[in-house]
């Protein structure tokens, strides 16, 4: 999952790269911090299965093809379900040469049956590996039937990667007559917001709002930080906070990133920061707290830690998650730090307290 760029500060699109969906299928989004944990996970001491194989050839250089050849050469059977694994566990580690290898291994054998995710994740890495115009080629020679939501997604994925919004626009006309869900219109309000195009992502939800496809939790953060980033007032963010929280789909993630926003607004007031892209982490480090994934708040936190802007949103994600006294002790540190070593601010805190205790987390304060 990236982050952050330069030395361990990465910015800029990938702030908000992870804003577009949780969906794993196709691995869409590479994960920096968990780069080793597939070879961490995978090589056991004295296995000598597949996967150990495989992961041992380290250099890109190294054919993984030949590994998977002598297996066969070996009397075994590989199973589709284990390339998929362990080319899932791959591009975790970056390895997007040899997770490559293993989709051309799946698609020279016609005895594996390819799916639209095998598909989509085959235009991601080339675009890794080759560039986006290889993946445009690929995508385009396909057949009308691989030709889906998800495949299209994929491409449309490498082309907001990339910034590339008249590609991207282009591609998402072709994609808006075809049964969609919320990742494909996310995927382009990431881009806006990326982009520093923010005005254009309502636009984007009433899209959804016509076709009939539900917005998730991603397409409501995308929606607030946004309107975050347009204007000072918090009033348009309650707005569609408040529409959230009539949603027919809200589910318990959505209610707590409601009541930690609207702690959050309580607390500084008013969108101060200049800073689009602050403000966008502000919003992507609460709506990883709703949804209890502190690895994710942890790596937004270590990015928000390097450019200053405001850290209620980090305290309030901290809170939520709960016995995470150090990370806020941490923070609150790095705050007085910050304002030149003097006395914690209580005010900011005070109002963070009050904040939370009238959206009923008293007790999380």
């Amino acid at each position: 999952f990236g982050f952050c760029r330069n030395g361990g500060a990465r910015r800029g699109n990938v702030v908000v790269r992870s804003i577009a969906s949780s969906v794993e299928a196709g691995d869409l989004i590479s994960r920096k911090d968990e780069s080793n944990l597939a070879d961490d996970d995978s090589l056991v001491e004295g296995n000598d299965d597949l996967r150990n194989r495989i992961f041992r050839e380290r250099l890109p250089k190294r054919s993984v093809s030949n590994v998977l050849q002598k297996w066969i050469d070996e009397g075994r059977r590989i199973e589709a379900s284990d390339l998929r694994s362990i080319s899932r566990d791959l591009r975790r580690s970056q390895r997007y040469k040899h997770a490559l290898e293993i989709s051309e291994w799946m698609v020279s054998h016609e005895e594996y049956h390819l799916s639209s995710s095998d598909y989509a994740i085959r235009i991601d890495l080339m675009a890794k590996v080759f560039g986006t115009s290889a993946a445009e080629r690929y995508f385009e020679a396909l057949p009308s039937s691989a030709k889906t939501n998800e495949t299209y997604t994929a491409l449309l994925h490498c082309y907001a990667s990339l910034k590339q919004v008249e590609n991207a626009e282009a591609l998402f006309e072709r994609i808006e007559p075809l049964p969609s869900s919320a990742i494909t219109y996310n995927e382009l309000m990431t881009l806006y917001v990326s982009a520093d195009q923010p005005e254009k992502v309502p636009a984007i939800v009433h899209q959804m709002k016509q076709n009939n496809v539900a917005p998730d939790l991603f397409t409501y953060n995308l929606w607030v930080t946004s309107s975050a980033t347009l204007s000072n007032s918090t009033d348009e963010v309650n707005r569609i906070l408040d529409q959230m929280g009539s949603d027919e789909g809200r589910n318990e993630s959505w209610i707590r990133y409601i009541k930690m926003v609207k702690a959050y607004l309580f607390a500084v007031g008013t969108m101060k920061s200049s800073r689009r892209e602050a403000v966008a982490y502000e919003f992507l480090v609460m709506m990883y707290g709703a949804m209890e994934e502190k690895r994710k708040v942890d790596g937004v936190w270590k990015c928000m830690s390097g450019m200053g802007g405001n850290y209620a949103s980090a305290v309030v994600s901290y809170l939520m998650l709960g016995d995470c006294d150090d990370e806020v002790a941490g923070i609150v540190e790095q705050w007085r730090r910050r304002n030149g070593g003097s006395e914690f601010d209580s005010s900011m805190w005070d109002k963070l307290v009050g904040g939370l205790e009238s959206v009923g987390f008293g007790d999380e304060a």
